[in-house]
């Protein structure tokens, strides 16, 4: 993949968001059934495919400091994905059981509107009932697209939601991530968005020391005085993200952790989200377990979505990290 710096855009320094701590042990996170301690490791089923993603690419027209799939200009190791294949994966979950049909459809990248064929693939979704969610930096790319946007929005309205990513609610925190030259732009994105009646949501991070009641109520004042309409209370349209790295320490979940922590497999991400990926080599494009891991061989579950309809190992840093300790999920 490439590196971080192969960019103009790319952030000198460490992300803020990195995370601070001990060293992951390797013993952990190394074998799917037991943990390092050898108690058994939990599982998730997929017990509904609320929704189902679309990997449209990993090229991007930034190469942010701390970006869990290492988008770029030059990262193409998740290549193009191609609207005929969004279009066979629809297919299939039109003739699959109604919990496997996906109420929506989501499309991450690095920067979908770089993908030649986005509109056609969003279109192709909106036309079959489902609802979509775009996720973007509201940038350059997606401004291209204004005019077939607004065409989609008065044929669809609110079941089109673009989700924009702001990294902070501070300047200077979110270009120390993203590069310099990156707030302006993101936030004239928003309020394009915002002035022509988008259904619109934005995603941040958690910066150490700052809770998320404190970070909402910023993001709020914020959006106000840009004239962005953004309900940062609600949780659906202003989502923070805990932050992520492999590298770092963290506990394992066992089987025994769901009752410790008060949680259900059912709250997971992977037990209602499934994401399509087509990785550079590869003939075709294959079914992984969820957002986060996409280039990991043991979250690759199969060439369809009825062969991804299986149990899910925790066994990687995210998953507890992101998911089980973190509380988070890609889809709101």
């Amino acid at each position: 993949m490439a590196s971080r710096t192969a960019s103009r855009n790319a952030p000198d320094g460490p992300s803020p968001f990195a995370v601070a701590g001990d060293r992951l042990p390797k013993a952990k996170f190394s074998d799917p059934l037991v943990t390092a301690k050898g108690e058994a490791r939990a599982t998730v089923g997929l017990r509904q495919l609320d929704t189902l993603w679309f990997a449209t690419g990993t090229l991007c027209n930034l190469a942010c400091a701390n970006c869990y799939i290492e988008s770029s200009p030059t990262n193409d190791a998740l290549v193009y994905l191609a609207a005929a294949d969004v279009a066979r994966f629809l297919d299939e979950i039109a003739e699959q059981p109604k919990r496997l049909q996906a109420r929506e459809i989501g499309f991450t990248g690095g920067e979908p509107f770089m993908n030649p064929e986005i509109i056609a693939m969003i279109e192709d979704a909106l036309s079959r009932g489902h609802e979509v969610l775009v996720l973007s930096n509201a940038m350059k790319p997606m401004r291209r697209h204004e005019a077939e946007l607004l065409r989609l929005r008065g044929a669809y309205g609110d079941k089109l939601t673009i989700r924009v990513s702001i990294d902070h609610h501070t300047q200077a925190v979110h270009e120390a991530e993203r590069g310099p030259n990156s707030w302006a732009p993101m936030l004239d994105g928003l309020r394009w968005l915002s002035a022509n009646g988008f259904s619109l949501a934005a995603a941040g991070r958690h910066l150490t020391g700052e809770s998320d009641a404190e970070a909402r109520v910023a993001y709020a004042a914020l959006f106000a005085a840009e004239g962005i309409a953004v309900d940062c209370a609600n949780p659906a349209r202003l989502v923070l993200f805990p932050e992520m790295d492999a590298s770092a320490d963290i506990a394992e979940i066992t089987t025994a952790c769901w009752d410790i922590l008060g949680k259900s497999p059912d709250d997971i991400m992977c037990a209602s989200q499934r994401m399509v990926v087509h990785r550079k080599g590869e003939p075709a494009p294959r079914v992984v377990a969820c957002t986060l891991l996409p280039y990991d061989p043991q979250f690759d579950l199969g060439a369809t979505v009825a062969e991804a309809d299986r149990e899910v190992s925790l066994n990687h840093p995210h998953c507890a990290r992101f998911c089980v300790l973190g509380g988070a999920s890609c889809s709101a």
